[in-house]
């Protein structure tokens, strides 16, 4: 295996990963009845989202944190979802690279995922009501 080195690579761990997420029991409903995204808009901003963290490139001009929180209005996120995430991000990205940009991939999900977690379960979020 080898590490990511470049955009098609970022591409390939991100259309892995959605394939898995798109598929989990867990979480698959967000994405595939919740969010309603446009996959063909989305991917791009994914691509552009992870190269930017991984290889400085300022790709990514959007807040993923206010869509987030507009989401978790529709349905509440938890941490077993946030964990689920982070769960079947790690394994795709260990399934398919190892070195430095594959650690700091998993290392930024993880701080994405506890930022996230925080603001969507503590109050900025208001919960779904019964």
């Amino acid at each position: 295996m080898k590490d990511i080195e470049n955009r098609k690579d970022i591409e390939h761990l991100v259309n892995e990963f959605y394939t898995k997420v798109l598929k989990d029991d867990k979480i698959g409903f967000f994405f595939n009845q919740i969010a309603d995204i446009d996959w063909e808009k989305h991917f791009p901003i994914m691509y552009d989202f992870w190269e930017t963290l991984l290889f400085d490139t300022m790709k990514y001009k959007g807040n993923p944190m206010t869509k987030h929180i507009v989401l978790s209005k529709k349905e509440p996120m938890t941490s077993e979802h946030f964990e689920r995430w982070l769960f079947l991000w790690n394994q795709t990205v260990n399934q398919h690279f190892t070195g430095d940009r594959a650690t700091e991939a998993i290392k930024r999900a993880k701080m994405i995922a506890d930022l996230m977690k925080f603001k969507t379960t503590n109050g900025s979020a208001p919960k779904k009501s019964p």
